[in-house]
This record gives C-alpha cells, sequence and structure tokens, in this order.
C-alpha cells in the first residue's frame, strides 16, 4: 500500500475522531477500509471493483455483516471525495422472528443472578440488575454513578445524545447498599481493581462463568441479551415502540423493532388463537 493512501486513511480517522464518533465505530471503519485496501492488492479504487467486492463479502458473510462494511467503505469514499464508487447496501427484508437458541429468558435471567449470589459476585449481579433494570449499554454503565443513584436518574451522554434514565426504587435501593459495602462515596459505581470503568469484555467473562451453575446455555449469555430482556419486558406491558426507542437510545424505531420481535413458538400460539385452521 502506497504512501498516499495510508496518509489519506490516517486522516479519515482524524475527521472521524473530529467528528466525535465512538472509538469502536473509528477502529471498525478504518479496519474495513485496510481490508478493502488488502483486496485491490495495489489495483485502483473504481465502481467496478467495489462492485466485485461487495460480490467477495457476500460469500462468507451475511447481509448485514455486509452492508456494516459497506456502510464504513463509503463513508471513507464520501470523505476522500469519489462518491461515484460508492455501492447500494444489500436489501434485508426485516426478520419478524428472534433467533430463540441465542434468547435469553427471564428465568434463564433470574438463575443467573442467584448463581451470582452463590458465587459471591456482588459487582456482577449488580452490573446484571442495572443493565436488565434499566435497558442501558454497556457502554453507558459509566453513567450510573453514586451521584446518579442518590438522585434516582442517570444521564446518558452518547455520540452526541443526551437522555435521563429513571432508576426504579427498588434498584436504587440495592446499588445504595451495594455502594456502601464496597466503600464507593462518588463517582463511577461498576469499576475495575484499579478504579477504572468495567467494559464488555469484563462482564462477559465473568457471565459467562455462570453458566454450568445457572444451567443456561453459553451461546445467550452476553451482556447485550440483558438490554434486549428489558425490551422485551417493557414492550410487553407497555406497547409504545417509540416510547421505547427513546428509553433504549436508538435513532430508529426500526432498531428498536428487532429488539421485541416474537420466537417462533409464540407466534404459533397466537396463530392457534385465532382458530382460523378449521
Amino acid at each position: 500500500m502506497n504512501k498516499t493512501i495510508l496518509e489519506e486513511i490516517r486522516q479519515f480517522e482524524d475527521t472521524l475522531r473530529e467528528n466525535e464518533k465512538a472509538p469502536q465505530t473509528i477502529q471498525k471503519y478504518v479496519r474495513e477500509v485496510l481490508f478493502f485496501m488488502e483486496f485491490l492488492n495495489g489495483e485502483p479504487i473504481t465502481k467496478a471493483n467495489l462492485l466485485n467486492y461487495r460480490e467477495y463479502l457476500q460469500i462468507d458473510h451475511k447481509a448485514r455483516t455486509v452492508n456494516g462494511k459497506l456502510s464504513a467503505l463509503n463513508a471513507y469514499l464520501e470523505y476522500t471525495g469519489r462518491d461515484d464508487c460508492k455501492v447500494k447496501l444489500l436489501k434485508v427484508q426485516q426478520n419478524v422472528f428472534i433467533d430463540e437458541e441465542r434468547d435469553l429468558s427471564e428465568a434463564e435471567y433470574k438463575r443467573l443472578l442467584t448463581a451470582a449470589k452463590n458465587k459471591k459476585n456482588s459487582r456482577l449481579y449488580h452490573v446484571m440488575l442495572t443493565i436488565c433494570g434499566t435497558g442501558i449499554r454497556v457502554s453507558e454503565l459509566r453513567f450510573i454513578t453514586v451521584e446518579a443513584v442518590k438522585s434516582r436518574k442517570a444521564e446518558i451522554q452518547m455520540k452526541g445524545k443526551i437522555r435521563t434514565i429513571i432508576l426504579p426504587k427498588e434498584l436504587v435501593r440495592k446499588l445504595e447498599r451495594y455502594a456502601k459495602e464496597q466503600g464507593i462515596r462518588s463517582g463511577i459505581l461498576f469499576r475495575t481493581r484499579n478504579g477504572k470503568p468495567l467494559d464488555r469484555s469484563n462482564i462477559c467473562h465473568d457471565m459467562k462463568k455462570l453458566c454450568e451453575t445457572a444451567r443456561v446455555n453459553s451461546q445467550k449469555v452476553f451482556p447485550h441479551n440483558l438490554r434486549h430482556l428489558f425490551a422485551k419486558s417493557y414492550y410487553a406491558i407497555e406497547r409504545n415502540l417509540a416510547r421505547l426507542a427513546d428509553i433504549l437510545g436508538h435513532s430508529s424505531v426500526e432498531t428498536t423493532r428487532i429488539y421485541v420481535a416474537t420466537c417462533v413458538r409464540e407466534h404459533e400460539r397466537t396463530i392457534q388463537k385465532m382458530r382460523l385452521i378449521i
């Protein structure tokens, strides 16, 4: 790869940072551009080569993954003034059913909580309670501070947006007790031994350790599924998709629809209740 392209990619990375893109997003975009350059192997950036790359990606990747990669490339092409080379994303029909093998049930969630208690992992227990009780992202845990617990609400600032999350009374009570037990008087509530905020890998690693004791398939156990469970539980009571999107911090209601998709068995039970097959 020549120096001109490398410099261009570096400037693209700087621009993403200046536009306050999330660090993970920046890494992803740069990584996808580098993959594309590898694919080109010195050939010029043309619309034809982009179309070839799209076909190449479809061999080993699902449509949504391909679209994520193409979105990153299109952003780079737009930045470098090569709009004429941008390619259309693949059309993906919204899946109305969830994958039951990866869907965490309320009963399984409660068994995970019990397992965390039995292992005396108080931090993990309260982390799971907080994510599932509020619907926040793992990356937003750092906004759950002692001060936020006292005021019973947290101000979440992500991607240039600010939203307020209400902390339920019962959760507040538990978090106040946790803070007292841990000797945390101010600042971030969930932190490592070095005082740094917990990240996704910390939490996911600890959750996986609970699977055998909790009798839960490890494929279902990762922090984001707690957010999904919150969304499903909320929507089952308050069937307001737009309100749920605001609570979750989604820019599009279409994203929220994925969170509240029903499983095949639930769909079959609904069809049976309709009594139209006679």
